[in-house]
């Protein structure tokens, strides 16, 4: 039986099968959510803050907490949307503002451009390049750096 989630700020509602995770209803909103490490818990991407509800989701799993405790922006609301599963009614999830770089299509044309949002890191959800501020060139080379640290980051916990 499904359940209807509410996002905010967005003011939409999506339907999320129970024991679904969060992360299949935004997705099925056309709500663009990275999912850097394919649903694994194991990136920030899908980081939300649970407004209402948190007793209407699975209990987090230690993984999820693990990779919560790297989020710089993480609170007492925080889940990852890949990890929490609607059981009940009720919940109400606000979409954190700013945007991962991964979904940056071509970084290299940002330079010179002022970042419409913030651009977060993927992994500890630190702010890599505050919203209004230019986008240098040096920036983007730090984009970079970030894009082959996930990367290897995600090879290596693979292997493991």
């Amino acid at each position: 039986m499904a359940k209807t989630v509410k996002l905010d700020p967005i003011n939409k509602e999506t339907s999320i099968k129970t024991n679904d995770n969060l992360l299949s209803g935004l997705l099925g909103s056309e709500i663009n959510v990275l999912k850097e490490c394919g649903g694994r818990g194991m990136c920030s991407t899908c980081h939300v803050y649970i407004k209402e509800g948190m007793e209407s989701l699975s209990p987090l799993n230690r993984r999820e907490q693990r990779t919560l405790e790297t989020i710089t922006s993480c609170n007492m609301l925080s889940r990852l949307a890949c990890q929490a599963r609607v059981i009940g009614e009720g919940v109400v999830v606000e979409l954190p503002s700013g945007m991962y770089f991964s979904d940056i299509e071509d970084i290299e044309a940002l330079i010179g451009r002022r970042a419409e949002q913030d651009i977060l890191h993927p992994l500890d959800g630190k702010v890599l390049v505050e919203q209004g501020k230019l986008i240098t060139r040096s920036m983007i080379k730090q984009l970079n750096d970030t894009q082959v640290e996930v990367s290897e980051y995600l090879a290596n916990t693979q292997e493991a």
